[in-house]
C-alpha cells in the first residue's frame, strides 16, 4: 500500500485507490460481531453511495453465521428502526458478489494479515471484473469492526 505518486515513481502501475474507512465499535456483549453492518451504513452515508454502486463485497467471515447475520441486519427495517439513527436499513447485498474467490473460511485469515488479504482480494477482482466499487469488511473482537471501499484504478 502506498501513494498513487509512489507508485508511480517505483515503476509499478497501482490496482485500487482507498476511497474512504471506517472503524466502529459495538456493543461486545449484545452484537459484537455486527459491527460490519454499523461499518457499512456509516461508510455509505459519508460516502454518499449504496449498495447498488458497489460491484464488488469482500466480507470477513470469522464463521458463516457471523455474515448471515450481517446480511440479515443490513436489509431488516426492525434493526434499523432500533439502531441506525435515520431508520432506515442498508439493503440486500447481492449473494453473487460477495467473496466470489473464496472468503476467509475457504481461504484461511492468518492472524494479523486478514485485513491486507480482504484488500488484496478486493482490489484484484475490481481489476480482473472491470468493477469500479469494491466494500470490504470485517469485524473482530470485542466488539470492534472497519469497512473500506475501493476504487478500481484506471
Amino acid at each position: 500500500i502506498m501513494s498513487e505518486e509512489k507508485a508511480l515513481e517505483l515503476g509499478y502501475k497501482p490496482i485500487a485507490y482507498i476511497r474512504d474507512w471506517t472503524y466502529v465499535g459495538a456493543n461486545p456483549f449484545e452484537e459484537m460481531l455486527l459491527g460490519p453492518t454499523y461499518a457499512t451504513k456509516k461508510l455509505l452515508q459519508r460516502t454518499g453511495l449504496t449498495l447498488n454502486d458497489i460491484d464488488v463485497y469482500e466480507i470477513h467471515e470469522a464463521f458463516a453465521g457471523q455474515v448471515l447475520s450481517n446480511l440479515t441486519a443490513l436489509e431488516s427495517a426492525e434493526f434499523a428502526k432500533q439502531n441506525f439513527n435515520d431508520g432506515k436499513p442498508v439493503g440486500k447485498i447481492p449473494m453473487d458478489k460477495i467473496n466470489t474467490k473464496g472468503g476467509s473460511l475457504s481461504i484461511g485469515h492468518p492472524f494479523g494479515a486478514t485485513g491486507v488479504r480482504i484488500l488484496t482480494t478486493t482490489a484484484r477482482r475490481l481489476q480482473y471484473e472491470n468493477k469500479k466499487y469494491g466494500l470490504l469488511t470485517a469485524c473482530a473482537d470485542g466488539g470492534l469492526a472497519h469497512a473500506a471501499i475501493l476504487e478500481r484504478y484506471e
